[in-house]
């Protein structure tokens, strides 16, 4: 019962404010961003990037229907710096795009067998 008599109620209790940094330190120190823990890891790997056999097969598959990359870019209603991109091996890999190239073309650009002929639809 004497516990209750001991403890402060506080009522209006002003919340600490940020504090006025003057050193560059203070801003950039790990310690009060809470980041040591980042800093300490390894750095974060870059996104992946279209394999080049699949860019040789985008190239060889356009190249035997007669496009150019414009005219390709224009059936998938993607720009040809797309389309360049993705023949080069600088793109990053997004499956609408790949998918739309594939109906185009008629090749097979993910997955196992990359470059191979796009069959009809199964019969069962």
């Amino acid at each position: 019962m004497s516990d209750d008599w001991d403890n402060k109620t506080v009522i209006g209790f002003k919340k600490q404010t940020a504090k006025v940094t003057k050193k560059d330190s203070d801003i950039n120190g790990t310690d009060h961003q809470r980041i040591a823990k980042l800093d300490r890891e390894n750095e974060v790997a870059p996104p992946p990037k279209v394999a080049p056999s699949v860019g040789r097969a985008i190239q060889t598959a356009r190249m035997d229907l007669k496009l150019a990359q414009k005219d390709l870019a224009q059936k998938v209603n993607e720009k040809p710096s797309v389309i360049q991109d993705y023949e080069s091996g600088k793109a990053i890999p997004n499956p609408q795009i790949l998918g739309k190239l594939e109906r185009v073309l008629g090749v097979k650009l993910r997955g196992s067998n990359i470059g191979e002929k796009l069959g009809g639809p199964k019969k069962s």
